[in-house]
């Protein structure tokens, strides 16, 4: 399903041309909030998904694995909801696996 923004001309503060609008079609008990983009420095995690093989046959399941390690990244602009306050929000995302290209982190 492709859903369109009810108004075209609103972008997420900070978004580079083609960037993709963003709304929430839910609100959960924090109300819909954009997040500027910001690029910055501190230990994040990143989280791996490998598959396991079944046993004589049957079907195999996924492991989670995670590392962690520090560098400069970027985070792009995001607009979303969620069931946690804002400080819980700032206060985890310290913990929050992250997903960047590694090439060039403060530009993905």
């Amino acid at each position: 399903m492709v859903r369109r923004n009810p108004d075209p001309g609103q972008f997420p503060p900070g978004a580079a041309p083609g960037q993709v609008r963003q709304s929430t079609e839910g609100q959960g008990k924090e109300p819909e909030h954009t997040h500027q983009a910001v690029t910055h420095t501190h230990d994040h995690y990143h989280v791996t998904h490998h598959h396991r093989k079944g046993i004589e046959g049957l079907a195999g399941g996924w492991e989670h694995e995670g590392y962690w390690h520090t560098h400069e990244h970027n985070h792009g602009p995001l607009t979303h909801s969620h069931d946690y306050s804002r400080e819980q929000e700032e206060q985890h995302h310290g913990t929050e696996a992250h997903d960047h290209d590694h090439n060039h982190p403060a530009e993905s």
